[in-house]
C-alpha cells in the first residue's frame, strides 16, 4: 500500500516516566508531520525526547496519550504482531549501538531481514551485493561483526535498515562514536539514498555535522517541539 503524503503524523503524543519521586515528561504534547522524502533530523540536547520520539514513531515503545499515524494508518490500536509486521515491511532502524547479530556476517545480517520478509532465495545476492558496492562494502560481506571496524558495522547497520525497501529509516544518532570522514561519507551515502530512492529519513542527533546536511531541523527541549525549520530556503513547518 502506498503511504500518504504525510508518512508520520503526530498528534499530541505524549510519553512519561517515572523517575525516583517525579514524573519525567520525555515526550511533551509533540505535533508533527514528517512528509514523505523528507531527510530531517531531531536535534537537541541528551535528555529532551529525541530517541524516546523515534521510539515512539517506529513502534518500539507506545505513547502514554496522543496518536501516531503511519501513511495515514493509527498505531495505537494495532497488537505487538501488527507493529512488528509494520517495522519489517515499511520501517527501517539504524541504532546508535549498531545491534547486528555477531554470530552473523555482514552479508547474513542483511539477508536476515530478506529472511524474514520471505524474500526468494534466489533474489538476495542480486539485492544485496550491489547494494554493498554503493556503500563501500565490497569484500567485507564474508567478515563478522567483531572483525569490522565502527564506521564499517555502521554501514551494515544501513544496509540493513534499508535493504527491504522501507518507506521510512529511522537512525538514532548513527554519527556517534565515529571519526568525522566516516560520519561523513555515511551521511552521503544516506542522502544519495534519500534523492535516488526517495526514502524518508528521521535522525536523531546533536552532531552539528548532520545538522547541517539535514533539510529539516526539528528541534526539541524537555520533549517539546521548540523549532521546526526547512532549510535551503524552505520555511518553517
Amino acid at each position: 500500500m502506498e503511504l500518504a503524503m504525510d508518512s508520520i503524523t503526530l498528534t499530541d503524543v505524549r510519553k512519561e516516566f517515572q523517575e525516583a519521586e517525579h514524573v519525567v515528561h520525555a515526550v511533551d504534547g509533540v505535533d508533527l508531520a514528517i512528509k514523505r522524502g523528507d531527510f530531517a533530523t531531531l536535534a537537541g540536547p541528551s535528555g529532551s525526547g529525541k530517541t524516546t520520539l523515534l521510539n515512539l514513531i517506529g513502534g518500539l515503545d507506545r505513547p502514554d496519550g496522543g496518536d501516531i499515524k503511519i501513511g495515514g494508518e493509527s498505531t495505537g490500536d494495532k497488537s505487538d504482531d501488527q507493529l512488528s509486521d509494520l517495522r519489517l515491511r515499511k520501517i527501517g532502524f539504524v541504532f546508535q549501538a549498531y545491534n547486528l547479530i555477531p554470530v552473523l556476517t555482514a552479508y547474513e545480517n542483511v539477508q536476515f531481514v530478506l529472511q524474514i520478509q520471505d524474500v526468494p532465495e534466489s533474489e538476495h545476492k542480486g539485492r544485496i551485493m550491489p547494494l554493498f558496492e554503493e556503500i563501500g562494502l565490497t569484500g567485507l560481506e564474508n567478515r563478522f561483526p567483531s572483525q569490522l571496524s565502527g564506521g564499517q558495522q555502521q554501514r551494515v547497520a544501513v544496509a540493513r535498515a534499508v535493504i527491504g525497501d522501507p518507506a521510512i529509516v529511522l537512525a538514532d544518532e548513527p554519527t556517534a562514536n565515529l571519526d568525522s570522514e566516516t560520519a561523513s561519507n555515511l551521511l552521503d551515502m544516506m542522502r544519495k539514498l534519500n534523492e535516488e530512492k526517495k526514502v524518508t529519513f528521521l535522525f536523531s542527533t546533536h552532531d552539528p555535522m548532520v545538522i547541517d546536511l539535514a533539510r529539516r531541523v526539528i528541534r526539541l527541549r524537555d520533549g517539546k517541539v521548540t523549532d521546526d525549520v526547512k532549510k535551503n530556503g524552505g520555511e518553517s513547518a
